[in-house]
């Protein structure tokens, strides 16, 4: 069985693109929702399925010269589309698990700043989530992480720091939190704001408040509207870690917690909220560093722009109170997959057995307005 592992393909896609070629097999449909970069497609799930011979049409035109790597939805009918390409002349292999692997990729790089210590942005392309590390003096503070908490004890390894807080900037819709589970772990506070810790044991952070890592301050802004208890961190005036409160080119949606039953208010007033939210960041110095929580596309870190960059950049600050309501409250996208259970999880309404928690964030990121 020819295989290759999330990891080593998230590698190679960076340096051999021209000897590689991705071929997505699963339904259009399931494609265009959410694919690997620069990956094919070609529908014949159902043919590989039922009667893997008579795919081979459609695969036999695929170009020569180039090693392929077949991808569904968890790693199966994929291996069949790797052995008719094998039996058709073709060097294949099989994407470990799927999209549900590349899903558990994560890639990282330091954020350019003059801080007095080293921010490191970490990136889950197949998530499209950024998640932040600040280390200064041996210290280190985790902002956002995903629940594949090795990733992170890896970041801390490399520079010999010990953890000593885990932040969450909001309960998050599209993908499970392990920012209490590392914080257990290393026995240090996790902090979440009072208003999105419905049911968890967490350090409350309240507005203003400043958290030392290091020789590094960290100030708390809260900035809801995305969600009841979104906050945003200054981290020393050089770097802005927004959540889903500000996107370099959109903001947060308002209705997610609405929807999953968890905020006794409705979009418009989440919206009118997260306008007044905004202009508390836009206040800030042009030059900081705008770091999200998400990049809609696949995430190649680092992921940053300036607020100066992002008032330009973002169209959504251009609308006046009035405008920006009622856009965001009318137009609402589709939801992240199963965002009412990764919601409730993340209050600490649900628990969601280990094993659960990868097919359960499965899907594209939809946390940004659209």
């Amino acid at each position: 069985m020819s295989e290759i592992r999330p990891k080593q393909l998230g590698n190679r896609l960076q340096t051999d693109t021209d000897d590689l070629l991705v071929l997505d097999i699963r339904h259009t449909e399931e494609y265009d929702d959410w694919h690997i970069p620069d990956s094919i497609n070609v529908d014949v799930y159902d043919e590989l399925a039922n009667n893997p011979n008579t795919a081979k049409e459609a695969l036999a035109t695929l170009p020569d010269g180039k090693e392929i790597v077949t991808v569904c939805a968890a790693g199966v009918v994929s291996q069949t589309a790797t052995d008719v390409l094998e039996e058709l002349g073709y060097e294949a292999a099989t994407l470990t698990d799927g999209m549900n692997g590349w899903s558990r990729v994560h890639r990282s790089a330091p954020v350019p700043t003059t801080l007095d210590g080293t921010l490191v942005q970490v990136a889950r392309p197949g998530k499209g989530c950024l998640s932040h590390v600040l280390i200064s003096d041996g210290e280190a503070a985790m902002f956002d992480p995903s629940h594949y908490l090795e990733e992170y004890e890896e970041i801390l390894d490399d520079h010999d720091a010990e953890l000593v807080s885990v932040f969450d900037t909001h309960a998050h819709a599209d993908h499970v939190s392990g920012g209490a589970e590392l914080a257990e772990r290393h026995g240090v506070p996790y902090y979440l704001h009072s208003k999105d810790a419905l049911a968890i044991d967490a350090t409350p952070v309240e507005d203003g408040e400043t958290v030392e890592v290091g020789s590094v301050a960290i100030e708390v802004i809260h900035t809801p509207g995305h969600s009841e208890g979104s906050v945003s961190f200054d981290i020393d005036g050089e770097a802005l870690v927004t959540g889903d409160t500000l996107f370099h080119e959109s903001v947060g949606r308002v209705e997610l917690g609405v929807e999953a039953g968890i905020e006794d208010s409705d979009a418009e007033a989440n919206a009118a909220t997260l306008y007044e939210s905004l202009q508390r960041l836009l206040d800030r110095p042009d030059d900081v560093v705008v770091l999200p929580a998400h990049d809609p596309g696949s995430p190649e870190p680092p992921v940053t722009a300036t607020l100066g960059e992002v008032r330009e950049r973002n169209t959504d600050l251009e609308r006046d109170r009035e405008a920006f309501v009622e856009t965001l409250a009318s137009d609402i996208p589709d939801h992240p997959p199963n965002f009412e259970r990764v919601k409730r999880t993340n209050v600490g309404q649900e628990d969601v057995p280990d094993d659960e928690l990868s097919e359960l964030e499965l899907g594209p990121n939809r946390c940004a307005a659209e």
